[in-house]
């Protein structure tokens, strides 16, 4: 099934009431020229096993604890916007799997070579899917990229990874001379930020309902970052955010800032088609069948992990 992604960008009241978040708005309700049957008809709610993610993105929301417990009881993703509406925090639940205990002992004790492997693995998908895009989309040459995939070894010990992405941003966006990307660089760096924090909250939630530590990485390993495994998971489904954010590009004139419509279509990420076991599929479920392969992984049980494709 897959879960809704709802953002709030406007003064609420988010409460719980019958297992299901309640919606009310205190601009409606406060507003006196209003008749009472428009303010009822106003309230909504949604049940809560509907909800994946929630994206708070006004400092006017009111939201009460009870909500909150349900939403993480059944592995929503929080997400809370800074002042400049961006992204900023991430909440989620701390047992999201019946044999939880079980799978972080795994994945704790999991060899270096293991984790060598299953990094080689994440960087060749995460570079043939740029390679896709980049010829798909702008037709640029990506012989180089399908040669450095090739030869990515256990580690990736020679930055295939960096190698392939110092290419891929300098080709990407054609008209914009000398792209690069920077949290803080010029647009479109805006909506990829954006965009990734969206990918990387869908991400952490589904390592987490496979019973996985997101902050125990693979590869990434920066004592700051609470979210290493989730960054590393993510890598392959960046260029989708990618084909998104060029999309975006191509049907508005002004990116220097993120409207609403902007976002409306970058929380559409969870429900993007991407082709995994050689079946389409919605990225959300996609992601929960790559997290599940990772756990698989560490247990022993398979070797390889399942990441999309574009085709």
């Amino acid at each position: 099934m897959i879960k809704k992604t709802l953002n709030f960008g406007n003064p609420a009241y988010l409460s719980l009431k019958n297992s299901q978040l309640l919606i009310r708005l205190p601009e409606v309700e406060k507003n006196k020229t209003l008749p009472e049957s428009f303010k009822k008809e106003a309230v909504r709610t949604i049940p809560i096993e509907d909800i994946g993610v929630v994206v708070l993105d006004n400092s006017q929301i009111t939201l009460t604890h009870g909500l909150m417990a349900k939403l993480l009881e059944n592995n929503c993703a929080l997400i809370t916007c800074n002042s400049k509406r961006m992204p900023y925090g991430l909440m989620l639940p701390l047992v999201g799997n019946s044999t939880q205990t079980e799978r972080y002992r795994h994945q704790i004790e999991a060899s270096l070579p293991l984790k060598k492997q299953l990094w080689q693995q994440t960087v060749m998908e995460k570079i043939n899917n740029q390679a896709h895009l980049l010829s798909a989309t702008t037709g640029a040459v990506v012989k180089n990229m399908r040669k450095w995939q090739m030869d990515v070894k256990s580690g990736d010990p020679d930055n295939y990874e960096a190698r392939a992405a110092v290419y891929y941003w300098a080709n990407i966006f054609p008209t914009i001379d000398g792209f690069v990307r920077n949290r803080d660089g010029v647009p479109p760096n805006n909506l990829l930020n954006y965009g990734y924090a969206v990918l990387r909250a869908v991400v952490a939630r589904s390592l987490v309902a496979s019973g996985l530590l997101p902050t125990l990485g693979i590869h990434h390993r920066n004592k700051y970052n609470a979210y290493c495994l989730a960054d590393d998971v993510m890598e392959p489904y960046r260029p989708f955010v990618d084909k998104l954010v060029i999309e975006i590009m191509q049907s508005s004139s002004d990116i220097s800032e993120i409207t609403k419509d902007h976002k409306g279509e970058l929380l559409n990420i969870p429900v993007l088609d991407v082709v995994i076991n050689n079946k389409k599929s919605p990225l959300m479920i996609a992601v929960q069948q790559t997290t599940a392969s990772l756990a698989q992984c560490y247990l022993g049980e398979v070797r390889k992990i399942k990441y999309p494709s574009f085709d």
